[in-house]
């Protein structure tokens, strides 16, 4: 992926039978998804441009206008969304997207490689970064918060990590 592209949300699959999909917004202000035109698919060989219809569990129902039928908003389920960086709004120094942690060095205050972050899940309850240890396939939740993670650098690539005791142990 293009570090010029944030995937901003997901395709659920078809809603209803006239076409309308279910769509997952992975923005800070869910309706901003509409806003960012047109989307695309991570690769961008396809292009969508969305307009909400209403807020349904989970997500809203929306029209794309290159989709009709069930069928074609069926065939779209799981395909993540992407908008362009400069699309979106800046973030305050405290805020990051997930995409720019990702691949990030993972240090603890003493300077001791913990691993490199693989993921960023949120569960609701507050953000984890899913930590690979070197040399490992082994992978360590770490809490995103300020108490545990006191520094991000993106201009060197590393977090400075305190993690709660016992963590990285074993």
């Amino acid at each position: 992926m293009s570090d010029d592209k944030i995937c901003v949300g997901a395709i659920g699959g078809a809603y209803g039978v006239r076409g309308e999909l279910r769509i997952k917004s992975f923005c800070a202000v869910p309706e901003d998804i509409e806003t960012y035109r047109p989307l695309t698919s991570e690769d961008g060989a396809r292009s969508f441009h969305l307009a909400l219809v209403r807020p349904i569990k989970n997500g809203f129902a929306a029209r794309i206008a290159e989709v009709s039928t069930k069928e074609e908003a069926d065939a779209l389920k799981g395909e993540r969304l992407y908008a362009l960086r400069d699309q979106l709004p800046s973030l305050p120094d405290d805020e990051y997207y997930h995409a720019d942690l990702i691949g990030l060095d993972v240090l603890d205050t003493g300077g001791t490689l913990l691993g490199t972050v693989k993921l960023v899940q949120d569960h609701g309850a507050g953000d984890l970064l899913e930590v690979q240890r070197p040399g490992s396939s082994e992978t360590v939740l770490l809490p995103f918060t300020l108490a545990a993670v006191p520094t991000v650098d993106l201009a060197t690539g590393r977090i400075i990590a305190d993690p709660p005791d016992g963590l990285f142990d074993g």
